[in-house]
C-alpha cells in the first residue's frame, strides 16, 4: 500500500517554488479591484509562469494572459486608459491592472472563488450558462481545459497562501 504524506513546505522553499515579481503593482491593482493579491499571483503562475513576454495561440498577452478585447474594462470604468494603455498589454504594469480588473469584475458578478477562476479561463458567459441550468462549479464545468486550469490555480493559490502568510510585500 502506498501512503501519501502531505508536508507543509518551509516558507523559504515555498517562495522559491512560487515566486512573486511586481509585488507593489500587484498589491496596488488588487486593492483597487478588491482582489486577493495571492489569487492574482496564482493566476499569473498558471497563466504565464511569470513570463512577461508570453503570448498564447489565441492572442492572450503577458503575465496574466489578457485578451486584447479587454477594452470593455475601460468602457465599464474599471481601468483608467490614460494610466494603462489597452494597446500596451505586454507591459507588466498594464497587464496586471487589466488582469486584476477582470478578476474583480468576475468576483462582482459570480458567487464563488471556483466560479471566478473558471470564468477567467472559459469566460463569464460559459460559467453563467453552466450554473444557470442548476449546475455547480467544478462539477459541471464542460471544458476539460477549464477543469484542469481550475485545479492548477486552486493548488497554486493554496501554495501562495502557505508561502506568503504575511502577504506578498510582507516579511
Amino acid at each position: 500500500a502506498v501512503v501519501a504524506v502531505v508536508v507543509a513546505l518551509p516558507t523559504s522553499l515555498g517562495r522559491a517554488l512560487h515566486p512573486v515579481r511586481h509585488a507593489d503593482q500587484i498589491e496596488a491593482s488588487c486593492e483597487r479591484h478588491g482582489v486577493d493579491p495571492l489569487l492574482a499571483c496564482a493566476v499569473i503562475e498558471c497563466e504565464s509562469g511569470w513570463d512577461e513576454g508570453a503570448v498564447s495561440p489565441v492572442g492572450a498577452v503577458g503575465l496574466m494572459q489578457v485578451m486584447p478585447d479587454t477594452r470593455s474594462l475601460v468602457s465599464l470604468g474599471l481601468v483608467d486608459d490614460d494610466a494603462y494603455d489597452p494597446d500596451d498589454l505586454a507591459d507588466p504594469m498594464t497587464n496586471i491592472e487589466y488582469g486584476c480588473a477582470y478578476l474583480g469584475y468576475l468576483q462582482e458578478h459570480l458567487s464563488g472563488l471556483e466560479e471566478v477562476i473558471a470564468a477567467y479561463n472559459a469566460g463569464i458567459g460559459a460559467v453563467q450558462g453552466w450554473i444557470s441550468e442548476g449546475g455547480t462549479i467544478p462539477e459541471d464545468v464542460e471544458y476539460a481545459e477549464t477543469r484542469a486550469y481550475l485545479d492548477r490555480v486552486l493548488a497554486a493559490y493554496e501554495a501562495y497562501q502557505d508561502s506568503y502568510p504575511s502577504g506578498i510585500t510582507g516579511a
